[in-house]
């Protein structure tokens, strides 16, 4: 028996060293974690339970047969974060670069099987070469298998991907289809061909960095959610980001011990909007205003910045929050924004997150850009997310709420359920100056008429009170009573039960 068991301990010591203490070093020496120190932080003390340590590849061409290493580049289990389960893979670039190979693959499949059929998480930590050449086809089929789960499990239980080394090839279509995707800035990448191929095929000349390093992919393609400075602090932020987030489709949103008084009362929102409308105010002011102790946990904040994206907690429960943020592009709804913001209200829904929207917006950005690229179908996307919510919606509009852009910011005609409105709202088809022009254009000439037709439109429509007399406004508000009202209204929709017709799924404009 002594013998078994110092057989074991000499197996489990040989795993955990994955591909030898040299490559360790050299993972170090670049900055990054190993595959064990990452779940290490991840999860909570000693509650890591791994699964299939001893898993060796199969292969037996170019050699191989004569390297195998235990686990076979990726440490698979699960464990707790603050107490809640999560399933976790880690590829382990020390074992043959985390190359994804049949069994490698076979490995991440089994936990996220488990994952789905007990209602849990998945949180990867892609560190991988990419495709073990060595094996083909089946390495191939590995990843195949991975994209299934990915689908399978799209809106059952939430999928994070942390990019912590290199991520190229069809290994980005793993990430690509999960929820959130977090890098880390100068150690990770993700790129389907890289800067060779390019240089190759196209005669550009890119540094990986450039390509598909986490700057361009927070700020450009908007492919990542959040990048951070090293290892440590990514895992640290994950770790604060899963307490927002339900365990699975069918759990409530985590409701967490809170401070702060429900119906505290903020008079500095009073003049946060200014009395201009042309001049611009922070939005996020009013948001960290309304939460929780102002904690704000922001999705994609360096891209399409004149929308924001993030989560709060309301009397310690979890809920979404989409903004026109006025001092970008003077909140206009354009392509980006749109794209960016409908996938987090389509993410709240599958997770049953209520959404609070936060409305100043002048209608959507003007332009051939804009207009050859598609923002007929991409502000749709917008309009089809908030319309096909079933989850608690209530809105605020601080100031403007102009045209379409109107309509499309989760209205009352959306199945909006609480619709308020500040005393500085306007709600109209368009701004008075426009409006003007529309409506008078042979009198434009004369420019003392002009502005008393614009006095005329801006005292009928400048305010909430003709949307609120038709009953679209259910409430003008005091702005420094926001939180204790918005607070309320999501206390009355706790048990709401709305459903949409029948369906097999719905056609979205893509």
């Amino acid at each position: 028996m002594n013998d078994i068991i110092s057989e074991l301990e000499r197996r489990r010591e040989e795993a955990r060293t994955g591909g030898g203490k040299k490559r360790i070093e050299a993972q170090h020496h670049k900055g990054k974690l190993t595959a064990r120190e990452r779940i290490e932080l991840l999860l909570d003390e000693n509650t890591f339970e791994e699964f299939d340590m001893f898993v060796t590849h199969r292969c037996t061409d170019f050699g191989m047969d004569q390297t195998k290493f235990s686990g076979d580049g990726v440490v698979t289990g699960w464990g707790t974060i603050n107490g809640r389960m999560v399933y976790v893979f880690s590829q382990d670039f020390t074992v043959f670069g985390g190359s994804l190979s049949e069994t490698h693959a076979a490995k991440i499949c089994k936990i996220m099987d488990m994952a789905l059929q007990n209602g849990a998480p998945v949180v990867g930590l892609n560190d991988s070469g990419g495709a073990r050449i060595q094996e083909g086809v089946a390495s191939l089929a590995g990843y195949a298998e991975v994209f299934q789960r990915n689908i399978m499990a799209s809106g059952v239980i939430p999928q994070i991907s942390v990019i912590m080394g290199p991520c190229a090839g069809g290994a980005v279509y793993s990430p690509a289809m999960t929820d959130f995707i977090f890098m880390v800035k100068d150690s990770s990448y993700m790129f389907v061909t890289g800067p060779d191929v390019v240089k190759t095929v196209t005669n550009e000349i890119i540094t990986a960095e450039e390509l598909g390093g986490a700057t361009t992919h927070t700020t450009k393609s908007a492919v990542a959610d959040g990048a951070y400075s090293n290892d440590v602090e990514a895992l640290a932020e994950v770790r604060r980001f899963f307490d927002f987030l339900p365990l699975n489709n069918r759990d409530k949103p985590p409701k967490r011990p809170f401070y702060d008084d429900p119906v505290r009362l903020e008079y500095s929102l009073d003049t946060l909007a200014p009395e201009n409308p042309n001049v611009p105010y922070d939005m996020k002011e009013l948001i960290i205003k309304i939460a929780d102790e102002g904690e704000l946990f922001e999705v994609k904040k360096d891209f399409a910045q004149n929308i924001i994206t993030g989560f709060i907690r309301l009397e310690g429960s979890t809920v979404g929050v989409v903004a026109n943020q006025p001092m970008v592009l003077a909140g206009c709804l354009d392509i980006d924004s749109s794209r960016k913001a409908a996938r987090f209200v389509r993410f709240c829904d599958s997770f049953d997150i209520p959404l609070l929207t936060l409305v100043d917006v002048p209608g959507f950005l003007p332009g051939t850009a804009q207009e050859y690229g598609g923002i007929i179908v991409h502000g749709a996307k917008l309009l089809f997310a908030f319309g096909e919510a079933t989850v608690p919606k209530v809105t605020v509009i601080t100031r403007k709420a102009y045209g379409g852009a109107y309509d499309v910011m989760s209205s009352k005609h959306l199945r909006g359920d609480f619709n308020y409105a500040w005393p500085s709202a306007q709600i109209a088809v368009m701004g008075a100056k426009g409006a003007v022009e529309i409506l008078y254009r042979t009198e434009i000439n004369d420019s003392e008429l002009v502005k008393q037709r614009t006095e005329e439109y801006e005292s009928r429509f400048a305010n909430p009170f003709v949307a609120a007399e038709k009953g679209f406004i259910d409430e003008v508000i005091m702005p420094h009573s926001t939180r204790i009202r918005v607070s309320r209204a999501f206390a009355t929709l706790r048990n709401k039960k709305s459903q949409n017709p029948w369906k097999k799924h719905d056609n979205i404009p893509l």
